[in-house]
């Protein structure tokens, strides 16, 4: 990757296991990674031709000059992608949230919530290590396997000046703290009097994804409303799309990646195009937006 970079999408059951060679293949700029079982291989591919090809689609119009960035700075996993299982339904954000809003008390305190896939790892290090403790607390949703989301956030904790780590059932959302969802549960944002919490819950993929960023985007519109930032980032499909409109409806503030800075530009492509981002900025710019303080 650092000489010839070349989007590489990996299709191995290596991906359920947290082995050491899948993530050094992360490490070393692969484009996504479609989990494959080790039984019922033929079903498998019956079934999720439709991701795999997908995914091909998606790394062929990739941006070779955002994989070139990334394999120089030896980052980690560009991010994810896992195909549907045999037999599996295409579920959305219903099936763990039923939509609607809440009443959100007078409080001063905001919440920024983030929502990434391909190139995720990549933008996510950019903006976090460059906010102060002083930030509002963050809620991130980045696809990738079960057993690197607490790789990814201890990397991004030793990096940055605030506190990153993978998220636990019922951790407080506070200035200066960064939330990751697990790999393979859902991550919703709750709130207790004025205080938020996230809880974990299991339930099915929504929208090929567990975690999923609409899943998210979707508690956050319920329980902050116009006290949250919702940031959409580069990565293929179009999970969060959807959920960053129900928080602009809720009234929350709303950024996209632009085009230029995304690896992948599908995730911020189909938000703009449902009318849910107030604004479309380059990479660098939107850590200084989450900073510029309310609207």
């Amino acid at each position: 990757m650092a000489e010839r970079p070349t989007p590489v999408i990996i299709c191995s059951s290596l991906a359920t296991t947290g082995s050491e060679a899948l993530a050094q293949a992360l490490a070393a700029g692969a484009f996504s990674v479609i989990g494959k079982p080790k039984l019922g291989l033929k079903a498998f591919l019956e079934d999720s031709s439709d991701d795999v090809v997908a995914a091909v689609r998606a790394a062929a119009r990739a941006n070779v000059g955002m994989l070139r960035g990334a394999a120089a700075a030896s980052g980690p996993a560009l991010g994810t992608t896992t195909a549907l299982a045999a037999g599996q339904t295409l579920h959305r954000a219903d099936v763990i949230l039923p939509a609607g809003t809440m009443p959100v008390l007078q409080t001063t305190d905001r919440v920024i919530a983030i929502g990434t896939s391909t190139g995720g790892t990549q933008a996510l290090e950019a903006i976090l290590t460059s906010l102060p403790k002083t930030v509002p607390g963050i809620v991130v949703v980045q696809h990738m396997p079960e057993r690197f989301t607490a790789m990814f956030a201890e990397r991004l904790d030793s990096l940055a000046a605030i506190e990153v780590r993978e998220a636990r059932a019922n951790d407080r959302v506070l200035p200066g703290r960064a939330l990751i969802a697990p790999g393979g549960r859902h991550m919703l944002l709750k709130r207790n009097g004025a205080q938020y919490h996230v809880e974990i819950v299991d339930g099915p993929p929504v929208n090929r994804h567990r975690p999923s960023v609409d899943v998210l985007f979707r508690s956050v519109a319920r329980s902050a409303g116009r006290n949250a930032v919702g940031v959409i980032m580069t990565g293929m499909g179009d999970d969060g799309a959807r959920g960053l409109k129900e928080m602009r409806d809720a009234g929350a503030a709303t950024i996209a990646q632009d085009e230029a800075s995304c690896v992948v530009f599908g995730m911020p492509r189909e938000a703009i195009r449902l009318g849910g981002v107030e604004q479309v900025l380059p990479l660098s710019q939107i850590a200084p937006a989450l900073l510029a303080g309310d609207r």
